[in-house]
């Protein structure tokens, strides 16, 4: 096999990150040595790769679907929002300013076509088969002009494009018929067919629609998938679809101990990496909320304040919300608090800011005592320490500098000398992503919480989150196995979308 594919959806949250990665599973149970690939990625959930890149986590979950390390050349220009009209710009893995959508899309955005497809390139010219995955819709006709990541790329690379709708919203047919009549003939062209996502009920009801559109457009459907709970996997887009995650709506085992412990997450603006939560999600008899009021904590055996891309603008959200001065009271009655790279240095004395915010001197909660500055560089690492006697692996993704004044460490070397963070009483605070991954390390630390929080609970002793992961990524794969028509789907990867497909009309306006 020497080819390729872009999965693009009908709309945001179509499915498309989960049908490739399902799709990346299938091939490599196959014997196919496969990449997953994403020109462009608009995204607060992000990951560091081995060479000190930083990429979307969505990416680098499908790279472990594909069974090999994640690269910057899979997701070559990352899009990190700082408000609503301006984002971060990596490329390759390291930042290079920030920019409004508007100057973005002007014109910046089309010098990076021959970039990403260089790195698509390199790709293909390494595995098998490369895996793309589109954004948003293709038939967003005001941005063809500029696209990078949908059918731009695909007309770039001559790739076959698969369209995938998620039926359970409704109104899926309209929406295919229209994503591919909204393209241009030369974009029609590639469009070789559907992918149905999300459907409940009996097939055989659907195949009389499906039949109407493969007679008006002339494109097949590759398959019909299934409605499953809990298939999701570190996605790209907002609080709303990590709820409906990859853990959160697994079914666990029950709760090991005689009570629960019950973790709440503050949903601060801009959140980035909340996903550390999935970790203590999948421990039986743990259950984890995101919480917007003061009296959601008042039953918290744990508060976790998550990172994020405006630590100046959650500290005031906080303090406007009376979440601030619930938290510092719990730090006082010595009730277990965890604040993650952003929320780890608001809890500090002060931060001063002139890279994300630009107000300089800002007060912190004082709840630990840190000092932060951020630095223009940022710092992008794959640490490994030790926390509580057990081995600890993570990811650093922040400009702030953390100077601890006093406390004691969170994390060490092995020989107690300090390597991250700072922990006063009950209060944790670490720059560290992806902590709470390692088990030895997450069992330990839920121990400790629940002997503080008086709770009867007791963390499971065979709990492995790799595994979880890997169960995960394997059930995908046999929802392409066992609901999409492989064969065709692996000719369309070879030999590419089939030739003489028709026009629909009107087309892509002039």
């Amino acid at each position: 096999m020497n080819g390729g594919l872009l999965v693009a959806g009908t709309t945001s949250d179509a499915g498309k990150s989960v049908v490739t990665a399902g799709i990346c599973r299938w091939l490599v149970r196959q014997g196919v040595k496969v990449a997953p690939f994403k020109a462009q990625n608009m995204s607060l959930n992000s990951f560091v790769t081995r060479e000190g890149a930083e990429i979307g986590r969505a990416q680098a979950m499908q790279a472990q679907a594909c069974r090999v390390e994640p690269t910057a050349l899979m997701n070559p220009v990352l899009l990190k929002p700082g408000g609503e009209r301006s984002s971060q710009v990596v490329l390759l893995g390291k930042p290079v300013g920030e920019m409004s959508a508007r100057g973005y899309h002007g014109g910046r955005q089309r010098e990076l076509l021959g970039t990403v497809l260089d790195c698509l390139a390199e790709l293909r010219g390494t595995y098998d088969a490369v895996i793309c995955e589109g954004a948003g819709s293709p038939a967003e006709i005001n941005l063809r002009r500029t696209d990078i990541v949908n059918m731009g790329i695909a007309r770039g690379a001559r790739l076959p494009v698969l369209v995938v709708g998620d039926i359970d919203r409704g109104g899926v047919f309209a929406s295919f018929f229209g994503t591919v009549a909204l393209l241009s003939p030369e974009d029609q062209e590639l469009v070789a067919g559907f992918l149905v996502n999300k459907f409940r009920g009996d097939v055989s009801l659907l195949e009389p629609g499906l039949d109407m559109l493969h007679g008006l457009t002339g494109r097949r459907t590759y398959g019909v998938l299934p409605f499953r709970h809990g298939l999701g996997i570190d996605e790209e887009d907002g609080l709303r679809v990590s709820l409906r995650g990859t853990v959160r709506e697994s079914s666990t085992a029950p709760p090991v101990g005689e009570d629960v412990l019950r973790v709440a997450v503050c949903a601060i603006p801009l959140m980035s990496n909340f996903t550390d939560v999935d970790a203590l999600a999948a421990e039986p008899g743990v259950v984890v909320r995101f919480v917007d009021r003061p009296e959601e904590l008042a039953d918290a055996d744990l508060v976790v304040i998550p990172g994020t891309r405006g630590t100046v603008r959650a500290l005031q959200w906080l303090r406007e919300r009376g979440l601030a001065d619930a938290i510092v009271r719990r730090a006082a009655e010595q009730r277990p608090v965890l604040g993650v790279c952003g929320g780890f240095q608001l809890l500090g004395e002060h931060i001063e800011d002139d890279v994300e915010s630009r107000l300089g001197h800002v007060a912190g909660l004082g709840v630990l005592p840190v000092r932060v500055r951020f630095a223009r560089e940022k710092t992008l690492t794959r640490p490994v320490g030790e926390a509580l006697g057990e081995r600890v692996e993570g990811y650093e993704i922040h400009h702030g500098v953390a100077d601890v004044t006093g406390g004691e460490p969170f994390l060490t070397d092995g020989g107690g000398r300090p390597l991250d963070g700072c922990r006063v009483g009950q209060t944790w605070g670490t720059h560290w992503h992806g902590s709470l991954e390692s088990d030895g390390f997450r069992r330990a630390f839920l121990r400790e919480v629940a002997a503080a929080a008086g709770r009867r609970f007791v963390p499971a002793a065979d709990t492995s989150f790799a595994a979880l992961r890997e169960e995960q990524l394997d059930r995908l794969g046999d929802l392409i196995e066992q609901h999409a028509d492989t064969d065709a789907l692996r000719r369309l990867i070879e030999s590419g979308a089939p030739q003489g497909l028709p026009f629909i009309p009107p087309g892509a306006p002039a």
